[in-house]
């Protein structure tokens, strides 16, 4: 009951953030479906079939990552003081944010099966003249097997990745065996053993540089204590990516712009013989089987990157003498380089594929369907929702920071300034850069 009301006590735009999951979930269940009508239309048909439903894949990793972005910002299920007292702990806390996606998710298929029965004409009749009968296999009878399993795609993989995601961790950090190369040993508590001339000596070097290290804390420490790892801070190859301060570059940019490279080339090169027959959603010759390669480098290698080039842009916003103003901004800008990066790669790499495959059906005879203009809908509205539920994730973590200033009285417009400033250099940097890749892999289309 306590979960229950956790759940309806929630503010509008938390409920507005779910029901954006239910509508992906809608739009995803109803392509699904879509996939098993025209398979039964369409039985002699059997690997176009198997095509379109692993198309399908995109939209349902794209409802999954909103779905975890949303769970993630939800304010009703975050840990604080006193609820592990009645009874909402980590784990069922957890718990809690997996059931309300699970919610949301079988919302949005129900939507998706009673949209389909309707436009199928199993409910009221054959809406819009029959005009969605031709690929919903109309007059014939739905597979209940196979129905459940695809409107149960989206809701099962969706609560999985969400109790993955926010299952509860050890906070204590993990001790890492160091390796000494050292023609000594020093063993806890008792003497080094190595070089008598030498060994003696370092031993009581490391108990000295102990005890004034304890001493720093309070009280001395004895000669040869050991201090317990568990209270040790960690160090900074163990921290992980969100911990990560204003100074520490995030990792794999060059292996990021290695892979945005190769895909680029990768392209090109299969734009020397275009394939024949052309190139569709539902028709992929053997020659195509390089352009996707291209495309899906390039998609990773831009998403790998973007955590890189915003921690960049925060360090060109306080270039040549930055004022208090860029300075907020591009420290702001560095210490959430990898929390807001990665969606904004996911949108950028959903722009470029959107201009790509606008220029590839930009042809006679190349018609863009309603059921391909649903999924390219559900996809670029995923990854922009994605970004925005990040941006509320990431102003909700900086919270105390902003409290913090405006104690120490920071006027709140330099606040709202340094948030549209960081906001406008992501937009200057990303829109070109956005631009250029999406006409360098266009290109090889257009020969």
């Amino acid at each position: 009951m306590l979960d229950l009301r956790l759940t309806r006590a929630a503010r509008p735009a938390v409920q507005l953030r779910r029901l954006l999951v239910a509508a992906a979930s809608a739009g995803t269940g109803f392509l699904l479906l879509s996939c098993l009508g025209y398979a039964l239309k369409r039985p002699e048909a059997a690997g176009s079939g198997a095509l379109r439903l692993a198309w399908c894949v995109v939209p349902v990793a794209a409802t999954v990552y909103l779905a975890l972005a949303v769970a993630r910002t939800d304010p009703g299920t975050r840990p604080r003081p006193g609820l592990s007292a009645i009874g909402l702990g980590p784990a069922r806390l957890m718990a809690v944010s997996a059931l309300v996606t699970a919610l949301s998710t079988a919302l949005g298929s129900l939507v998706a099966l009673s949209l389909f029965l309707h436009l199928r004409g199993d409910l009221t009749g054959l809406p819009f003249d029959g005009a969605a009968a031709s690929f919903l296999a109309a007059g014939k009878s739905l597979p209940l097997a196979a129905t459940l399993t695809l409107l149960a795609v989206v809701p099962v993989v969706a609560t999985v990745a969400v109790a993955l995601a926010l299952r509860p961790r050890d906070p204590r950090p993990v001790v890492r065996p160091q390796r000494r190369y050292l023609p000594f040993v020093r063993q806890a508590g008792g003497p080094a053993t190595g070089d008598p001339a030498t060994g003696g000596r370092t031993a009581e070097v490391e108990a000295a540089g102990e005890g004034v290290t304890s001493a720093g804390e309070g009280a001395p420490a004895a000669r040869g204590a050991v201090i317990d790892p568990r209270f040790t801070p960690p160090s900074p190859a163990d921290k992980a990516d969100d911990d990560k301060g204003p100074g520490d570059t995030p990792s794999g940019l060059p292996w990021a712009v290695a892979l945005l490279a190769a895909g680029l080339t990768a392209q090109a090169y299969a734009g020397r013989t275009p394939p024949t027959p052309a190139f569709t959603f539902t028709t992929v010759p053997i020659g195509a089987g390089l352009f996707l390669l291209g495309w899906l480098l390039t998609a990773v290698g831009l998403v790998l990157a973007a955590p890189g080039l915003t921690h960049l842009c925060g360090r060109l916003l306080q270039c040549a003498r930055p004022g208090a103003l860029r300075l907020l901004a591009g420290r702001g800008l560095m210490a959430e380089a990898t929390r807001i990066g990665r969606p904004l790669g996911i949108l950028c790499a959903v722009t470029a594929a959107g201009y790509a495959v606008t220029t590839l059906y930009d042809a006679p005879g190349r018609p863009f369907g309603p059921l391909s203009a649903l999924g390219a809908l559900v996809v670029a509205g995923c990854a922009l929702a994605t970004l925005l539920t990040v941006a509320v994730e990431t102003r909700q973590g900086r919270a105390e920071t902003t409290d913090a200033l405006l104690r120490l009285g920071a006027p709140a417009t330099v606040l709202r300034g340094a948030a549209a400033l960081r906001a406008f250099a992501l937009l200057a940097f990303f829109t070109p850069l956005t631009l250029a890749i999406a006409a360098l892999a266009a290109f090889p289309l257009t020969r």
